[in-house]
């Protein structure tokens, strides 16, 4: 892949910030829009814009049109069986909380849930309060030597008792791949139900829910070059059939009387009220982006990037990587020896590098790391090698300030 020329269909990486090139390595909170999905977004508008579903003229038939491809698209991209079985909702945190509530009426007192103590809050705050509501069991994976899975402990943890196996295909600070094939085994021989948090994957990995045989995977728009507010329930239709739905009102329903109302068939009858017509059809622009490349192409040049900068942070005295150091995504979460991460991120600003600080919403991982915080840079298609050494040159920096610049001030 060309990236130079793929930088250029970026408008917001062309700007300087701090009188420096800009240097965006925070993709995995959000990653930037190409011209293609900008462009896609301004012609629904000048074009198309209408509600859909509900009207008979051009427009609205139009944006119809395109909203309902968004959903084809998204489907083929993570090999669901049917488009149907694609939910839109706002984000990976609404289509969790949606699992949540609509597994209410399933989960009973003494009943089990497994998570892992590498969840984002998305993936856990949910499961602490259906565990609440319902007085089922909470229980939480840790982590072995390596800061991976530790499969012994989830094959204690995932029992008789396990109702919902909630995980993360891609932590979003440890840089891990978790083994979802496995853990989704040990899950379906119980009868409980797999979710998986893929908002780290869906953008960098070639994802195929069957082949991963996940019951529910879910994902945001704004992290795959899409715009923020457009996230993706997928679930098979079985389960899908089994959810209560938890938003009620227009568009969802067939027929409504008095005292009564029928919903329509899935995945409508989850979609109550407008919703995001143009996030839907940018998304299936970014889908269409991130096509031309292939995921598996993309996933290699991250790895490879990863590569090129794991032995150089490494090289930095007083720097802690996470995360195990021979395998890794493209998400780098480390720490500077008596810098704290946000004075280090702030810093690192001032180079024009642009990464992430603070506990990245895994605050149990931070307590199991032993931090309050951590500095995150991640990689996604349009960094290259040049990217990183900027980011190394910027840390050697901010340390040589925070080490000598005091004293010289």
């Amino acid at each position: 892949m060309d990236i130079e020329s793929i930088k250029q269909d970026f408008p917001i990486l062309k700007q300087r910030v701090n009188d420096e090139p800009l240097t965006y390595l925070d993709s995995a909170a959000t990653a930037q829009m190409p011209t293609p999905v900008l462009k896609a977004i301004e012609h629904y508008y000048q074009h198309d814009h209408a509600n859909v579903h509900r009207g008979t003229h051009t427009l609205a038939q139009r944006a119809t049109a395109a909203y309902e491809t968004a959903r084809q698209k998204t489907a083929a991209f993570i090999n669901a069986s049917q488009a149907e079985e694609i939910v839109f909702t706002r984000s990976t945190t609404e289509s969790i909380n949606w699992i949540a509530q609509g597994l209410s009426e399933l989960i009973k007192p003494n009943d089990a849930i497994v998570v892992t103590i590498m969840e984002h809050h998305s993936n856990l705050v949910p499961w602490q309060q259906l565990a609440k509501r319902t007085g089922a069991e909470l229980r939480l994976v840790g982590l072995n030597d390596r800061q991976e899975l530790d499969l012994n402990d989830a094959a204690r943890k995932i029992d008789s008792r396990t109702k919902v196996v909630a995980i993360a295909h891609v932590s979003n600070v440890l840089g891990v791949v978790n083994p979802i094939l496995k853990i989704g085994a040990m899950a379906h021989q119980v009868g409980a139900c797999l979710v998986v948090d893929g908002a780290q994957a869906a953008p960098h990995l070639p994802v195929d829910v069957q082949a991963l045989d996940a019951d529910f995977y879910a994902f945001s728009g704004h992290k795959m070059m899409a715009p923020t507010g457009i996230g993706v329930l997928y679930g098979k239709m079985a389960w899908l059939n089994r959810l209560c739905p938890s938003q009620f009102g227009g568009e969802m329903i067939d027929q409504v009387a008095q005292q009564t109302a029928t919903f329509k068939p899935v995945p409508w009858r989850f979609e109550a009220g407008t919703p995001n017509i143009s996030g839907a059809i940018a998304l299936g622009a970014a889908i269409d982006y991130l096509s031309q490349f292939g995921m598996r192409a993309i996933a290699e040049h991250e790895q490879e990037l990863a590569a090129y900068a794991i032995p150089k942070l490494l090289a930095i005295d007083g720097l802690t990587l996470y995360g195990p150091q021979d395998r890794h995504t493209g998400v780098l979460a480390f720490n500077l020896a008596g810098i704290h991460p946000h004075d280090a991120a702030t810093a690192l600003d001032l180079e024009g590098v642009a990464v992430r600080a603070g506990h990245h919403c895994a605050q149990p991982l931070m307590d199991y790391l032993g931090v309050n915080a951590t500095l995150r840079a991640s990689l996604y298609l349009y960094n290259d090698q040049k990217d990183v050494d900027r980011l190394i040159d910027a840390i050697k920096a901010t340390k040589e300030f925070f080490e000598n610049g005091f004293e010289q001030a």
